[in-house]
C-alpha cells in the first residue's frame, strides 16, 4: 500500500528544517543542493516543493510570520492594561531572543542579495510586515499606524542592541521606557 503523505505538513517540515540551515550558513552562502543534502531530501524533492531558493525563503517568511503570530497570541493571553500588554510583548521577545536574532540576521543576508526596488515591491515581505503590525495594533489596541511602526522598530532595534551589547540592554528598562512613552502620548493610562 502506498505511503500517504500530507503534502502541506511535509512542506512545512521542510521549511523549518531549512530555517536552521539558513541560520547556520546564511542565505547567500548556501545553494539548493546543499539545502537538500542538509535536510535529508533529494534536490528534486526540494525543487518539487520550492522552485528556487528565493521562493523557499519567501515561503519560510510567510510560515514564520503566521507561526510567530499564533505563538505570540497564545502565550500573551489577554492582559487588560496597556502596561501589561507591553510586558507580555517584551516577555515574548525575550523568551525567543535567540530565534529572533537568527531570523533578523537571515533577513539581512537575504536583503543584501536583492535590489532595493525588488525588496520594496516584494508582496510577501510587505504582507508579513503588514500582518505583524496589524496583530500588534489589535493586541495593543492602538490604531495609529505610525506608533505601531515605531513599536516594531523598537523591537527590532532591541534585538539588534542585544546582539551587539548583550545583557547591558535590559528588556525591563526598554519595557518601562516604552510604557512611559505610550502612556505619555495618551495611548492609555496605567490602569487601561
Amino acid at each position: 500500500m502506498p505511503k500517504i503523505v500530507d503534502r502541506e505538513q511535509y512542506r512545512q517540515e521542510l521549511l523549518w528544517k531549512c530555517f536552521d540551515l539558513f541560520a547556520q550558513k546564511g542565505y547567500s552562502a548556501i545553494a539548493m543542493r546543499e539545502i537538500a543534502k542538509g535536510i535529508g531530501v533529494s534536490t528534486g524533492t526540494l525543487y518539487h516543493y520550492f522552485p528556487s531558493k528565493e521562493a523557499l525563503f519567501l515561503q519560510l517568511v510567510e510560515e514564520q510570520t503566521q507561526e510567530d503570530i499564533l505563538i505570540f497570541l497564545a502565550e500573551a493571553g489577554s492582559p487588560e492594561t496597556l502596561p501589561e500588554k507591553i510586558k507580555a510583548l517584551m516577555n515574548f521577545v525575550a523568551k525567543y531572543e535567540d530565534y529572533f536574532i537568527k531570523q533578523l540576521l537571515l533577513w539581512f543576508d537575504f536583503f543584501q542579495q536583492q535590489e532595493r526596488t525588488e525588496l520594496l515591491n516584494n508582496q510577501t515581505l510587505k504582507k508579513a510586515w503588514k500582518q505583524t503590525k496589524q496583530v500588534l495594533s489589535d493586541y495593543l489596541q492602538i490604531e495609529d499606524e505610525a506608533i505601531i511602526t515605531f513599536i516594531c522598530n523598537v523591537l527590532n532595534g532591541l534585538i539588534m542592541g542585544r546582539m551587539f551589547e548583550g545583557e547591558t540592554v535590559s528588556y525591563a528598562q526598554q519595557e518601562e521606557l516604552l510604557i512611559k512613552m505610550l502612556t505619555s502620548l495618551n495611548m492609555g493610562s496605567v490602569d487601561r
